[in-house]
């Protein structure tokens, strides 16, 4: 059974581009990244669009975004860290493939993203603290949304989109099994 679309989510520094490239290329799939495909679009930073529209600005170009990738058959889609904040994403992801939640705890995530300074909802003073907040926020939304989840933890990105491809193929059986 073809999981359709991959969808990855989860927190900002859970490894979701960097692992999506590696699935994608396992799978023999095109690979988006939401963000980057933001970015593309409108020629300026993520920063930029949090500053000159707020964050909700962001949030509309990144379902229109995301609304048109699920479009295409067969890809491995990075969203960003908040693309479950809107019910309409997390619908959409769902009907459109399978949804795999790539799970970091906060020390890792703070560890990965301490010296980014791209990341406009960590413009603030204390960026773990911030962290903690959002993983709370977001984690329920998350297993909501996911057909499956995976820790992120430490492996390379080769060894987890290895692990996520099996993972994928154990959930495509499941689901086949369980389908009158």
């Amino acid at each position: 059974m073809d999981p359709g679309n991959v969808f990855l989510v989860g927190m900002m520094g859970a490894g979701k581009s960097t692992v999506g490239r590696a699935l994608a290329r396992r799978l023999g799939r095109e690979f988006f990244d939401c963000d980057r495909e933001i970015v593309e679009r409108t020629g300026v930073p993520i920063a930029t669009i949090f500053e000159i529209e707020g964050e909700a600005g962001f949030r509309r170009r990144e379902s229109a975004v995301l609304a048109e990738l699920a479009g295409r058959p067969g890809a491995v889609i990075a969203t960003g860290g908040g693309a479950v904040l809107a019910a309409e994403n997390r619908r959409l992801m769902r009907e459109h493939g399978t949804v795999v939640y790539l799970h970091a705890d906060l020390d890792h995530l703070h560890e990965r993203t301490r010296h980014d300074s791209a990341r406009p909802l960590l413009a603030t003073g204390d960026r773990r603290e911030t962290l903690a907040a959002l993983l709370a926020a977001r984690d329920p939304l998350y297993r909501e949304t996911a057909h499956v989840v995976v820790e992120s933890g430490t492996p390379s990105a080769g060894s987890l989109a290895g692990r996520i491809a099996h993972v994928l193929e154990d959930h495509a059986r499941r689901s086949e099994e369980a389908s009158p």
